[in-house]
């Protein structure tokens, strides 16, 4: 639901990996934003309206994004396509963090794109610290790209969860990904992505971007 900038965008690239799709919106001009070969239906009406969503084919749907730009019209229809036609995979954009806090907890998954995109600033204007990458339904537990201070290279990534008391989830090392193992090194240029607390992740930045305490 949704064919701005991000409704086309996200059509035509599930469309290029061979998914069949269905676009809703209000406005049949915005249609103009998918390429000329764009073959899935394009449905003119509100995402949570039941008529509407018969002529996507929400009966057969696997996953359904509501990403319009409007915070209300995203979770009334995430919560009419979850409840009404049992569709598991459904994600909501939401402007307003605060909201999107309350939606995730009510196990909508949203993304918050206020949120996000004040941390990818923030993370090139300040790039010591943490950006969110993830967070699970309850908000207690986030996936963070950490930044580490020089000083933790050539440490073992044991000891970075021994001093944080938090998980690495993988390292990017020259655009590959790696799980970590019992004997691997942190690297320098090694990107660091780790799941933590939400109430322990101020306290897992400070650890990270300072010189490690020697036990």
């Amino acid at each position: 639901m949704g064919c701005g900038r991000v409704g086309a965008t996200l059509a035509q690239s599930l469309e290029s990996q061979g998914h069949s799709v269905a676009v809703i919106d209000q406005n049949p001009e915005s249609f103009r934003r998918l390429d000329a070969d764009f073959s899935g239906r394009k449905v003119t009406g509100l995402g949570f309206d039941r008529d509407t969503l018969a002529q996507a084919g929400i009966d057969d749907a696997y996953a359904f994004a509501a990403v319009s730009d409007g915070d209300n019209s995203n979770i009334v229809a995430a919560r009419v396509v979850r409840e009404t036609y049992g569709v598991d995979r459904v994600v909501a954009r939401i402007y307003d963090p605060h909201r999107a806090e309350i939606y995730q907890r009510l196990g909508i998954p949203t993304v918050a794109t206020v949120r996000w995109t004040a941390d990818q600033v923030l993370r090139r204007l300040l790039p010591m610290g943490a950006t969110d990458e993830y967070r699970d339904s309850s908000g207690q537990i986030r996936l963070l790209q950490m930044d580490v201070h020089p000083a933790w290279y050539g440490r073992p990534l044991r000891l970075v969860e021994q001093a944080t008391g938090s998980r690495v989830a993988f390292v990017q090392r020259y655009g590959d990904g790696l799980l970590p193992t019992s004997d691997s090194v942190l690297q320098e240029n090694d990107v660091l992505h780790m799941l933590v607390r939400t109430p322990d992740a101020a306290a897992v930045e400070r650890v990270l971007t300072r010189v490690p305490v020697e036990s």
